[in-house]
């Protein structure tokens, strides 16, 4: 097969291979599946770059998020499955081998049916950006009549996570840093979007919200939007966290936020549980069925060349998704 992996990491050009290698073999309970389309994401990059420590395996093969169609099951796995189309879920954590590639094998439940209206690279696209929005968005029950805060709201999670809480029934608002941005947050639809650069985010939102504050947040820098998203909170809210790279040791407000019964959620998507995993491919899975979910994939690139398309999303200039096809 075709594939593309590295040996060491570093820069893009110097480590990243394209060549051909053997299929993996198929072992029970796993299936086969001729890869599509390969999503990249901002953690991939920076693992071939160096940036999550070492090499944990001889060869890897980048990315967790892809999407195409079952060939192969292993033992003890449906044969009904053969010919589905899948998205696939974690392709390269904690394991070697990848989506980018015109085949991967891995266990037939990181293979989740993809409903006929939506593309191979739309399906690259809902492992790691729409699972950690739609997570961020319902871990703590619906949204129905709510108002959700979105910060980065023009980013692949925020992109997702504005429409999900819009499906629910929520008012959002996003914060953005830029016109693009706030137009691609309108998008989406957004009720309020917000140029944090140019406006007073606190007083946008206390006007809006007439003083109540928001219910919840889906937050992609904890620390450094703490002082602001604080200030925001409507009693009882719930911040859903995925990251902080900017202020990594926050330091948290601990009194105001308990006497306001603020609930801190940390997660990765990563390390969801099986039921919460559960819950996340059915509902993703319920709402492309609907037909009523946008996906904002930015740029395509051929597998020879993957070496561009991980340039592109270091580079932080590019809105959307990054996808790797695969004919």
């Amino acid at each position: 097969m075709e594939a593309v992996w590295y040996t060491e990491t570093g820069d893009a050009d110097k480590v990243l291979v394209f060549s051909t290698m053997e299929v993996p073999p198929l072992g029970p309970g796993e299936v086969l599946v001729r890869v599509r389309a390969s999503g990249i994401n901002p953690s991939d990059v920076k693992t071939r770059a160096g940036a999550r420590g070492p090499l944990k395996f001889p060869k890897v093969i980048p990315h967790s998020d892809g999407a195409g169609v079952v060939e192969a099951v292993g033992e003890g796995v449906d044969t009904g499955r053969i010919g589905e189309r899948v998205w696939i879920w974690n392709g390269a954590w904690a394991r070697p081998f990848g989506t980018c590639a015109q085949y991967i094998v891995l266990p037939a439940g990181q293979a989740a049916p993809l409903p006929d209206g939506t593309s191979f690279e739309a399906g690259a696209c809902l492992g790691i950006p729409a699972s950690t929005a739609y997570y961020g968005v319902y871990a703590d029950g619906p949204v129905d009549g709510q108002t959700v805060l979105v910060t980065g709201g023009a980013g692949a999670v925020g992109h997702y996570a504005i429409q999900f809480a819009k499906l629910g029934g929520a008012r959002v608002i996003a914060t953005v840093s830029g016109p693009e941005k706030a137009a691609h947050a309108s998008a989406a639809g957004a009720d309020l979007v917000i140029n944090y650069r140019q406006a007073d985010v606190v007083a946008a939102i206390t006007d809006f919200t007439g003083g109540a504050g928001v219910n919840r947040v889906v937050e992609v820098e904890f620390g450094g939007n703490l002082p602001v998203t604080n200030q925001v909170l409507a009693p009882g809210a719930v911040i859903a966290t995925y990251g902080s790279m900017a202020v990594p040791e926050p330091v948290l407000p601990f009194y105001p936020m308990m006497f306001n019964g603020v609930t801190l959620r940390m997660y990765l998507v990563y390390l969801l549980s099986g039921r919460d995993r559960t819950r996340v491919v059915d509902g993703l899975n319920g709402l492309l069925e609907s037909g009523r979910v946008s996906h904002a994939i930015a740029e395509t690139y051929a597998l020879p060349e993957t070496a561009a398309a991980h340039r592109a999303v270091e580079s932080g200039r590019v809105m959307g998704n990054v996808v790797v096809t695969i004919p």
